[in-house]
């Protein structure tokens, strides 16, 4: 029977149970284990698709389609689970299928309530991860306890788990324990009143996660474990990691978190612990060779989760290339105003994500510009590769006034168009291209070097694509569309092949990397930019 494992939190938000839940399932993995991992959102939102990222961070893309909580994306990096819609739900979610239930009569005519109407809809996305090649579900409790909204998901987990046997499932409470600097003292009180809120709602932590700043001692230890009527050896310590967020999952093994979860999950099919192949990932990451300063690009760079999955590829290019690589964020608006030159000195190479809307596009174009016509390496992501088109039908190919319909509706010469699919789209939630589409390559292409294939999928987010109509005359003027749809309808990839690399994608390839398997585009432009910096490649003479 598939196990389950509840991960909740408590006294504050942002404890990581997202990066708690990617570690105890990696964890679970590196002991032979097959997982599935869930969240569950509580706020009305249906999906975090028309967020601000200043809200909740980055929106991740599945490969469905799906558009979900950023937490999702630690799912994917920290494990090999598949995830598709039924990994992420909200209350908004939840109650639209209640409400369209209840509109089409299948309630027969019962008042619809809370419990058990609203409950039994969680408790049935619950179950949907449970499948024969399932070992483990591991479901995360966004918010924390206490929070109005939250309340009905932890009554369904309450109830799941008298439905299922108490032996189906292990709760994982995660809490603060703090340190208050004018007492000199860590504090305990906080995680009891945490645990007495979980318990009057019916559910008892089996194991307690304690975040902290510092080593928490002993007997403050077993008096958290008395205090909140859990064992002595479930009280696992969490201290706060500077290094990287990969240490997480050994600082859980090293204080036996897999033992505990196997032993009182009585999974008798686990194998030993195996976590050689990601300490030696984390070797590589404390002692790099080289460093590498890459140029960061964007509107959001103040708030980092705004473009979590970009700076977490980034991080595993350097790994790739045994280098530590130093990132400027560099906010877009504001380099047009101090001049591409200046804001980029002594960077290695370039990056510009993915992004809506037009502040901080010329900012954007600027930077792109020095790139291209000093050599610089340059990625571009999504709207990096409309930037790059734009600019290049300006300066290159001769197009005065070349724009983006999405920033210029009356542009002479609209270089980047809306999607032909979506002129008729007027609601925003969930209707942009969304989710896995194949790309073809073009043999001798850098792209095609760096993926190593003929076709490849990858997740897309955008409304917006590059006009056929102007692709004769960009072609001509020496833009190499390197990659298409499998129709040849639609820009994937364009290049310049006389630059040392200068490659932009309409994708988000940044959902596809891991850790210890860092996304080819990414290992290959991290590497240009360390080839220049250590003057392994002569700059070339580029178009102007």
């Amino acid at each position: 029977m598939t196990k389950h494992i509840f991960v909740t939190g408590g006294v504050v938000s942002s404890l990581g149970k997202g990066l708690t839940s990617a570690s105890i399932g990696l964890l679970l993995e590196e002991r032979g284990l097959r997982v599935r991992l869930q969240k569950l959102d509580p706020y009305l939102n249906v999906d975090p698709g028309t967020m601000s990222p200043y809200q909740h961070g980055e929106v991740y893309v599945l490969d469905d389609g799906t558009e979900t909580d950023l937490d999702l994306g630690h799912y994917e990096r920290f494990t090999h689970a598949t995830l598709n819609k039924d990994c992420n739900y909200t209350t908004g979610k939840i109650y639209l299928s209640v409400i369209e239930k209840e509109r089409r009569g299948d309630y027969k005519g019962k008042t619809v309530q809370v419990i058990p109407h609203v409950t039994d809809e969680i408790k049935s996305c619950i179950r949907k991860m449970v499948a024969p090649d399932v070992d483990v579900v591991i479901t995360e409790i966004g918010g924390t306890v206490g929070d109005i909204e939250g309340m009905p998901y932890f009554e369904a987990i309450r109830q799941f788990a008298l439905d299922v046997g108490k032996h189906n499932c292990l709760f994982v409470h995660l809490t603060l324990v703090p340190y208050l600097k004018a007492a000199g003292e860590l504090k305990t009180k906080p995680t009891q009143r945490s645990v007495r809120d979980l318990r009057e709602i019916g559910i008892q932590p089996d194991i307690l996660i304690c975040r902290t700043e510092r080593d928490i001692p002993k007997d403050e230890c077993e008096k958290i474990a008395l205090f909140c009527n859990v064992e002595r050896n479930a009280v696992i310590e969490e201290k706060d990691k500077e290094f990287s967020i990969y240490e997480v999952p050994l600082s859980l093994a090293d204080n036996k978190l897999d033992e505990l979860v196997v032993e009182k999950l009585a999974l008798t099919q686990a194998r030993p612990l195996d976590m050689s192949a990601w300490r030696t990932m984390l070797d590589r990451m404390r002692a790099p060779a080289h460093e590498v300063t890459i140029g960061f690009v964007g509107k959001y760079v103040k708030h980092r989760d705004a473009y979590k999955s970009v700076y977490e590829s980034i991080d595993h290019a350097g790994i790739a290339n045994n280098a530590k690589v130093r990132v400027v964020r560099i906010e877009s608006d504001k380099l047009a105003e101090e001049g591409a030159a200046q804001a980029l000195a002594g960077v290695d190479g370039l990056l510009v994500p993915g992004g809506f809307d037009k502040r901080g596009i010329e900012g954007k174009i600027d930077a792109i510009r020095f790139a291209r016509e000093t050599g610089l390496p340059f990625f571009g992501i999504c709207l990096g590769l409309q930037c790059a088109t734009i600019e290049f039908a300006r300066n290159v190919a001769g197009l005065d006034g070349a724009n983006s319909t999405e920033f210029d509706k009356v542009s002479p010469h609209p270089v980047v168009c809306l999607l032909e699919e979506q002129v008729n789209v007027t609601n925003l939630g969930g209707t942009q291209r969304l989710g896995a589409y194949p790309c073809h390559l073009v043999p001798g292409t850098k792209a095609r070097a760096a993926y190593g294939v003929d076709v490849v999928s990858e997740r897309h987010r955008h409304r917006y694509e590059v006009n056929n109509a102007y692709r004769e005359k960009l072609s001509a003027a020496g833009l190499v569309f390197s990659g298409t749809s499998p129709s040849g309808d639609l820009v994937e990839a364009i290049e310049l092949p006389n630059h040392p690399w200068f490659v932009a994608v309409q994708a988000h390839p940044e959902f596809l990397s891991k850790p210890t398997k860092s996304h080819p585009l990414f290992r290959d432009f991290v590497g240009a930019s360390l080839a220049r910096r250590l003057g392994k490649k002569p700059v070339a003479v580029v178009m102007k």
